[in-house]
């Protein structure tokens, strides 16, 4: 009997939780690496009252890989309205914070959570640590932390974390025993950076006879990516795993209406990212382009079903 394929995700975020929402169905050994450094939201409360790596973007992923009823995802992901301090707080954070203080590890209380949500691919966090993610500006300023990185609407050189982390040894044997590393749609500098700054990481993807495929992000993310084109994404990812590291990118040419290009453009600040075929036939990298965007309750999102197709296609070839 043959053996199923193994696939490694790197992210974190929204994006990653689309991207294996649809692997979920293919037949695939996956693990998904998630970065812990978030700082934001129900999760950075969490992280400074209770001194835990992040849990948001891991309940996410656990949410979506889960093959219980979508009733079962929907209360994951509740968030509690109220007066008191628990106001804003995504029920699954708190499981995952309470299993955390309960079993004093994070990788563990993964496990658990698992089992419990009958989840049958690996999720694993980048680290056991609590990671502050730091970045420095083209002007030489240092701005500390994931929220205030995306609020600071600057242009960076460089990322690092304010302390070396300690990358689960399992990430590092799972890279380097996969037939696939895919870096994951999501924000670029606090999803996906956060993952491959680590020396570690980067050693492993570069030894890794794996193929290294990225999924390129729809739209660009105000004050990291504006004005980015597909290649632009590329150059930042290599510019930490070395040049050529890409085997193939996959990115939507969907024709996204006026109407809709214009609201993002309006209320978020947000541009579609240009497929810059002059810029890539430059590079190595193989591109896969297809339609894979869809509107969904007045949102761009990704078709997940389709995306993994292409994404189970490649790794079949």
């Amino acid at each position: 009997m043959q053996q199923n394929k193994k696939v490694v995700l790197l992210g974190g975020g929204t994006g990653t939780s689309f991207v294996v929402k649809g692997l979920k169905y293919f037949p695939i050994d996956l693990t998904a690496v998630i970065t812990v450094s978030d700082d934001g939201s129900s999760t950075g409360r969490l992280r400074k009252e209770f001194a835990t790596p992040a849990v948001g973007d891991i309940r996410k992923v656990l949410s979506n890989l889960s093959t219980l009823p979508d009733e079962v995802r929907d209360v994951m992901e509740y968030r509690l309205s109220t007066y008191s301090e628990l106001n804003g707080h995504a029920l699954g954070n708190l499981v995952l914070t309470s299993l955390i203080k309960e079993t004093g590890s994070l990788k563990t209380s993964i496990e658990y959570l698992s089992k419990i949500l009958d989840v049958k691919q690996r999720v694993l966090p980048l680290s056991e640590d609590y990671l502050i993610l730091m970045g420095e500006t083209v002007d030489g300023e240092i701005i500390e932390g994931e929220e205030e990185i995306t609020k600071a609407d600057k242009k960076y050189k460089r990322f690092f974390y304010k302390d070396e982390p300690k990358v689960l040894p399992e990430v590092i044997e799972a890279i380097e025993e996969a037939d696939l590393v895919i870096f994951s749609l999501g924000s670029l500098y606090t999803s996906l950076l956060p993952n491959i700054i680590c020396k570690a990481v980067t050693d492993a993807v570069k030894t890794s006879k794996a193929k290294k495929m990225y999924i390129c992000n729809a739209m660009t993310q105000p004050g990291e990516t504006d004005g980015f084109g597909v290649s632009d994404h590329v150059e930042v990812l290599e510019q930490y795993l070395g040049k050529d590291t890409i085997d193939v990118v996959i990115a939507s040419n969907t024709k996204i209406s006026k109407n809709m290009l214009k609201k993002y453009e309006t209320e978020e600040q947000k541009d579609q990212v240009i497929i810059d075929y002059e810029n890539m036939r430059k590079r190595k990298y193989e591109l896969i382009e297809e339609d894979l965007i869809t509107t969904v309750d007045g949102t761009i999102k990704h078709n997940s079903l389709k995306l993994s197709s292409v994404i189970f296609s490649y790794l079949m070839r």
